[in-house]
Protein backbone atom coordinates (compact mmCIF):
# COMPACT_ATOMS: atom_id res chain seq x y z
CA UNK A 1 0.00 0.00 0.00
CA UNK A 2 1.17 3.55 -0.71
CA UNK A 3 0.18 6.51 1.20
CA UNK A 4 0.80 10.25 0.86
CA UNK A 5 0.45 12.25 3.92
CA UNK A 6 -0.19 15.80 2.64
CA UNK A 7 0.19 17.03 6.40
CA UNK A 8 3.04 15.18 6.97
CA UNK A 9 4.87 15.75 3.54
CA UNK A 10 5.48 12.09 3.09
CA UNK A 11 4.85 9.53 0.84
CA UNK A 12 5.13 5.98 2.51
CA UNK A 13 5.53 2.90 0.47
CA UNK A 14 7.34 -0.51 0.15
CA UNK A 15 9.07 0.05 3.67
CA UNK A 16 10.26 3.49 3.09
CA UNK A 17 8.85 6.85 4.16
CA UNK A 18 9.87 9.83 1.71
CA UNK A 19 9.77 13.38 1.98
CA UNK A 20 7.29 14.62 -0.76
CA UNK A 21 5.85 17.69 -2.74
CA UNK A 22 1.75 18.33 -3.07
CA UNK A 23 -0.31 20.94 -4.65
CA UNK A 24 0.71 24.97 -3.90
CA UNK A 25 -3.79 25.09 -3.23
CA UNK A 26 -3.18 22.41 -0.61
CA UNK A 27 -5.56 19.15 -0.35
CA UNK A 28 -9.47 19.38 -0.72
CA UNK A 29 -11.96 16.69 -1.21
CA UNK A 30 -12.01 14.82 -4.88
CA UNK A 31 -15.71 16.17 -5.17
CA UNK A 32 -14.24 19.68 -4.90
CA UNK A 33 -11.53 19.28 -7.08
CA UNK A 34 -11.47 22.36 -9.97
CA UNK A 35 -9.49 22.97 -13.04
CA UNK A 36 -6.30 25.16 -12.41
CA UNK A 37 -7.15 25.58 -8.44
CA UNK A 38 -3.56 23.59 -7.92
CA UNK A 39 -4.96 21.31 -5.36
CA UNK A 40 -3.94 17.80 -4.52
CA UNK A 41 -7.34 15.81 -4.58
CA UNK A 42 -7.24 13.80 -0.90
CA UNK A 43 -8.73 10.03 -2.37
CA UNK A 44 -7.44 6.28 -3.41
CA UNK A 45 -6.16 6.66 -7.23
CA UNK A 46 -5.62 3.54 -9.18
CA UNK A 47 -1.43 4.19 -10.79
CA UNK A 48 -2.69 3.79 -14.11
CA UNK A 49 0.71 4.21 -16.43
CA UNK A 50 3.98 5.26 -16.75
CA UNK A 51 5.79 7.65 -19.08
CA UNK A 52 9.44 8.03 -18.95
CA UNK A 53 11.49 10.28 -20.74
CA UNK A 54 14.27 8.22 -22.93
CA UNK A 55 16.88 11.00 -23.21
CA UNK A 56 16.67 10.53 -18.72
CA UNK A 57 16.02 7.32 -17.73
CA UNK A 58 16.37 3.46 -18.92
CA UNK A 59 13.87 1.40 -19.37
CA UNK A 60 11.96 -0.07 -16.09
CA UNK A 61 11.74 -3.54 -14.52
CA UNK A 62 8.14 -2.34 -14.30
CA UNK A 63 5.07 -4.48 -14.62
CA UNK A 64 2.85 -1.31 -15.39
CA UNK A 65 2.19 -0.35 -18.77
CA UNK A 66 4.58 2.29 -19.75
CA UNK A 67 5.90 4.01 -22.64
CA UNK A 68 8.91 6.51 -24.05
CA UNK A 69 7.80 10.33 -24.16
CA UNK A 70 7.59 12.31 -27.34
CA UNK A 71 8.53 15.62 -27.51
CA UNK A 72 5.31 16.68 -28.87
CA UNK A 73 3.21 14.86 -26.08
CA UNK A 74 0.98 16.76 -23.98
CA UNK A 75 -1.79 16.22 -21.64
CA UNK A 76 -5.59 18.16 -22.20
CA UNK A 77 -6.37 20.57 -19.23
CA UNK A 78 -8.58 22.75 -21.83
CA UNK A 79 -12.36 22.21 -20.47
CA UNK A 80 -13.65 22.67 -23.48
CA UNK A 81 -11.24 20.13 -24.89
CA UNK A 82 -13.74 16.71 -26.10
CA UNK A 83 -9.89 15.00 -24.66
CA UNK A 84 -10.13 16.66 -21.62
CA UNK A 85 -7.67 14.75 -19.15
CA UNK A 86 -6.35 12.42 -21.90
CA UNK A 87 -2.84 12.24 -23.73
CA UNK A 88 -2.60 14.66 -26.21
CA UNK A 89 -0.37 15.36 -29.41
CA UNK A 90 0.78 19.15 -29.85
CA UNK A 91 0.10 21.25 -30.74
CA UNK A 92 -3.87 21.49 -30.54
CA UNK A 93 -6.43 23.65 -30.49
CA UNK A 94 -7.45 23.13 -26.72
CA UNK A 95 -5.21 24.05 -24.18
CA UNK A 96 -2.51 21.66 -23.05
CA UNK A 97 0.50 20.41 -20.42
CA UNK A 98 3.49 19.97 -21.78
CA UNK A 99 5.12 16.56 -20.83
CA UNK A 100 8.26 17.11 -22.44
CA UNK A 101 10.00 19.40 -19.92
CA UNK A 102 13.56 20.92 -19.79
CA UNK A 103 13.45 20.53 -15.42
CA UNK A 104 13.13 16.85 -15.04
CA UNK A 105 10.19 17.20 -13.12
CA UNK A 106 8.51 14.77 -15.62
CA UNK A 107 11.31 12.68 -16.67
CA UNK A 108 9.18 10.19 -15.01
CA UNK A 109 5.08 9.87 -14.81
CA UNK A 110 3.03 7.73 -12.81
CA UNK A 111 -0.47 8.59 -14.33
CA UNK A 112 -2.64 8.30 -11.20
CA UNK A 113 -6.61 7.39 -12.21
CA UNK A 114 -8.05 10.83 -10.87
CA UNK A 115 -11.35 11.54 -12.59
CA UNK A 116 -10.53 9.48 -15.59
CA UNK A 117 -13.62 7.27 -15.65
CA UNK A 118 -14.98 9.06 -17.39
CA UNK A 119 -12.86 12.46 -17.04
CA UNK A 120 -15.55 15.56 -16.20
CA UNK A 121 -14.60 19.11 -17.33
CA UNK A 122 -13.96 20.85 -15.10
CA UNK A 123 -12.84 18.22 -12.66
CA UNK A 124 -9.17 18.65 -12.37
CA UNK A 125 -6.73 16.93 -14.94
CA UNK A 126 -3.20 15.85 -15.27
CA UNK A 127 -2.79 14.58 -11.69
CA UNK A 128 0.40 12.42 -11.71
CA UNK A 129 2.74 10.95 -9.53
CA UNK A 130 6.15 12.94 -10.38
CA UNK A 131 9.58 13.89 -9.99
CA UNK A 132 10.39 16.54 -7.38
CA UNK A 133 11.51 20.15 -8.98
CA UNK A 134 15.88 19.14 -8.99
CA UNK A 135 17.58 15.98 -10.02
CA UNK A 136 21.05 17.52 -8.18
CA UNK A 137 19.34 17.55 -4.87
CA UNK A 138 15.94 17.83 -2.60
CA UNK A 139 14.24 21.05 -4.24
CA UNK A 140 10.29 20.31 -3.20
CA UNK A 141 8.60 23.04 -4.61
CA UNK A 142 4.68 23.06 -4.49
CA UNK A 143 2.64 20.88 -7.84
CA UNK A 144 -0.11 22.25 -9.73
CA UNK A 145 -2.03 19.49 -7.76
CA UNK A 146 0.36 16.25 -8.01
CA UNK A 147 2.39 14.13 -5.68
CA UNK A 148 6.05 14.75 -5.93
CA UNK A 149 8.82 12.58 -5.12
CA UNK A 150 13.10 12.69 -5.26
CA UNK A 151 14.05 10.65 -8.84
CA UNK A 152 16.00 8.41 -7.37
CA UNK A 153 12.90 7.10 -5.26
CA UNK A 154 10.32 7.34 -7.77
CA UNK A 155 12.16 5.38 -10.10
CA UNK A 156 12.86 2.76 -8.04
CA UNK A 157 9.52 2.35 -6.49
CA UNK A 158 8.54 2.15 -10.08
CA UNK A 159 10.23 -1.51 -10.27
CA UNK A 160 8.15 -2.86 -7.81
CA UNK A 161 4.81 -1.02 -8.89
CA UNK A 162 2.14 -3.76 -10.66
CA UNK A 163 -1.08 -3.16 -12.29
CA UNK A 164 -3.83 -2.85 -9.55
CA UNK A 165 -1.47 -0.73 -6.69
CA UNK A 166 -2.96 2.44 -5.72
CA UNK A 167 -2.10 5.51 -3.73
CA UNK A 168 -3.77 6.57 -1.31
CA UNK A 169 -3.96 10.72 -0.65
CA UNK A 170 -4.51 11.86 2.79
CA UNK A 171 -4.45 14.72 5.21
Amino acid sequence: MIVASVSAGTVTGFGETVPAAFGKGGAIAAREKREGDGATPLGVWPIRAALLRPDRLAAPATRLPWRWLRPDDGWSDGVDDPAYNRPVRLPQAYSAEHLWRNDHVYDLIIVLGHNDSPPQAPLGSAIFWHCTHSDSGPDRRPTEGCVAIDRPVLARWLDLLAPGDAITIAL
